[in-house]
C-alpha cells in the first residue's frame, strides 16, 4: 500500500511539471516553434523563472505571481527582492532572475533613446526619462549633459533616496559636466507619490546650480520632476529664475 501511495504521488508530481506537458503548451517549445511574440506574458515569466514547485508548474507560479499585481506589466515592474520572495517557489536566485531581466529591458530603452538625441522642448524631456524614472518605488536624481545643440551627450544618475526625496551634490553634477564637456545640463527626479507640485527644497537647489552654472558657462535649460503619469517643468512654469 505504501509503494502505491508513494508512486501515485509521484504520478501527480510529473503530470504538473512542464516537461510532461503537450509540446504546444511547453514555453520554450513554443517560443521555439512560433516564436516569441506568441508567447504571453505568464509563459515569458515562466521562462525566466525555469521550474516551479511539487505543486505547481512554472507558468501556474507565473500566473500567481502576475496576478498579485492584477497582471499589470507597469506595475510588477517595480518589483523587489523582499515581494518576490514571498511566493512559494521563488528563492533568491530565480528572484534576481527575475529583477535582472526587468533591469536590461529599463536599460535596453535608456540605450535607444541617449544616443545624440536632440531634445528641443519639455515633452521630449519627459518621453526621454521614462526608461530612467519610470516604475520606481523610491526617488532618483538623474542630470542630462547635452552639447550646444542641445544633443544628449549623457544621462546619468546622480543620487538615489527613499520613498520621499532624494540629495543632489552640485559638485557631482558640475564634476561630470566638466568631464563631459557639456554646455547645457537638464535636472531632473522623480515623485513615486505622483505629486507634481516643486517643493522649497526643489526649488532652491535649482536655483543654486543654476547661478553657478552661469558662472563656468554651463546653462541650465530645465529641472524635470517626474512621474509616471505626467511631469512638471520648472522652465516651463517660470520657475527657474524664482
Amino acid at each position: 500500500m505504501g509503494f502505491r501511495l508513494n508512486f501515485c504521488n509521484l504520478r501527480y508530481m510529473d503530470s504538473n511539471t512542464i516537461k510532461y506537458w503537450a509540446e504546444d503548451d511547453r514555453p520554450r517549445e513554443k517560443l521555439l516553434l512560433k516564436g516569441k511574440n506568441t508567447l504571453s506574458d505568464t509563459e515569458l515569466l515562466a521562462i525566466i523563472i525555469g521550474s516551479g514547485t511539487r505543486r505547481k508548474s512554472a507558468v501556474e507560479l507565473s500566473r500567481e505571481i502576475l496576478s498579485s499585481f492584477e497582471n499589470n506589466l507597469a506595475d510588477f515592474s517595480k518589483v523587489n527582492l523582499k515581494q518576490l520572495l514571498k511566493f512559494r517557489g521563488i528563492g533568491q536566485a530565480k528572484a534576481v532572475n527575475i529583477i535582472a531581466a526587468l533591469e536590461l529591458g529599463r536599460r535596453r530603452e535608456g540605450a535607444n533613446s541617449s544616443f545624440r538625441k536632440k531634445l528641443e522642448n519639455s515633452e521630449m524631456v519627459y518621453q526621454h526619462l521614462k526608461p530612467y524614472l519610470s516604475d520606481l518605488s523610491h526617488e532618483e536624481f538623474y542630470v542630462i549633459f547635452l552639447n550646444q545643440a542641445n544633443e544628449v551627450i549623457q544621462t546619468k544618475q546622480v543620487s538615489k533616496g527613499g520613498m520621499t526625496s532624494t540629495i543632489a551634490d552640485g559638485k557631482v553634477i558640475f564634476q561630470l559636466a566638466l568631464e563631459f564637456r557639456a554646455a547645457a545640463i537638464i535636472l531632473s527626479h522623480n515623485h513615486p507619490s505622483g505629486n507634481l507640485k516643486a517643493s522649497h527644497s526643489d526649488i532652491q537647489l535649482t536655483k543654486s546650480i543654476g547661478e553657478f552654472g552661469k558662472c563656468i558657462d554651463l546653462h541650465l535649460l530645465d529641472h524635470l520632476i517626474f512621474t509616471d503619469n505626467g511631469y512638471l517643468s520648472f522652465a516651463d512654469e517660470g520657475l527657474l529664475s524664482t
